[in-house]
């Protein structure tokens, strides 16, 4: 009976001390997060060759900030960092800050914008190539295992170049990388998340854009069409 006793012990001793280790696919993608000065919306397009990206990638706080967090991706950088941002932190510190705490930075990649538009992207030295991002005014791209460097370049220009909703020139941007190339495995997920003060359903919460394609053979082209039937379903409310 002892020795029964001492087998269950050790067993769950171990359970204890070791870790589970998911065999989770990397979300590899291409993502644009950007803040509207004129509104103070704050928003997140993303696209990938992975199923359900939306429930991956995105998170946003009105009047706090918006992230993006990818490659293999860390969840508690939503959390972790909308906290350091609502603390005073500025996007580049809160990359910095969450970077630095992690031993798996090498594999991730970030991107932050903060509610006074400060801007910043984090892709690290072991992400799968074509792996960066560009940082510009109000925004930041970025993605991994793309057809190249033509796929952030053709988003940001995109996202200079529009006008209008925040909503409209997220996923025009996301359309944008994905006829420079895209994810170079294909097209899988693709997801809009837009937050705004009092902006979401029955102004309950601050979720104003909340839409994702879990799976699609044009996931950015679908996004586009339910983005329409929201806009049509749910007014923009008179400020």
């Amino acid at each position: 009976m002892r020795i029964a006793l001492a087998l269950l012990l050790s067993i769950l001793t171990a359970c204890a001390v070791a870790p589970i280790r998911p065999s989770d696919p990397d979300c590899a993608t291409f993502s644009i997060v950007a803040f509207d000065p004129t509104t103070q919306e704050l928003g997140i397009a993303v696209a990938s060759r992975v199923i359900g990206v939306g429930a991956v990638v995105p998170y946003a706080k009105a009047g706090v900030g918006a992230i993006a967090t990818q490659a293999a991706a860390n969840p508690r950088y939503g959390p972790d960092g909308l906290a350091l941002l609502a603390d005073g932190r500025s996007a580049e510190a809160t990359v910095a800050e969450l970077t630095k705490a992690d031993d798996g930075r090498a594999r991730r990649q970030l991107g932050i914008v903060d509610a006074r538009g400060g801007a910043a992207s984090f892709s690290g030295d072991g992400c799968n190539a074509w792996a960066g991002g560009i940082v510009g005014g109000g925004f930041c791209v970025q993605g991994n295992i793309l057809a190249g460097e033509a796929v952030v370049k053709a988003m940001a220009e995109s996202f200079r170049a529009s006008e209008g909703l925040l909503e409209d020139r997220l996923v025009a941007a996301l359309a944008a990388g994905e006829a420079a190339g895209g994810d170079r495995r294909g097209k899988q997920s693709a997801a809009l998340l837009v937050v705004r003060e009092g902006y979401g359903y029955a102004r309950g919460n601050d979720r104003y854009r909340d839409v994702r394609v879990d799976e699609h053979e044009d996931p950015i082209t679908e996004l586009k069409r339910i983005l329409a039937l929201h806009q049509r379903m749910f007014r923009r409310p008179r400020d």
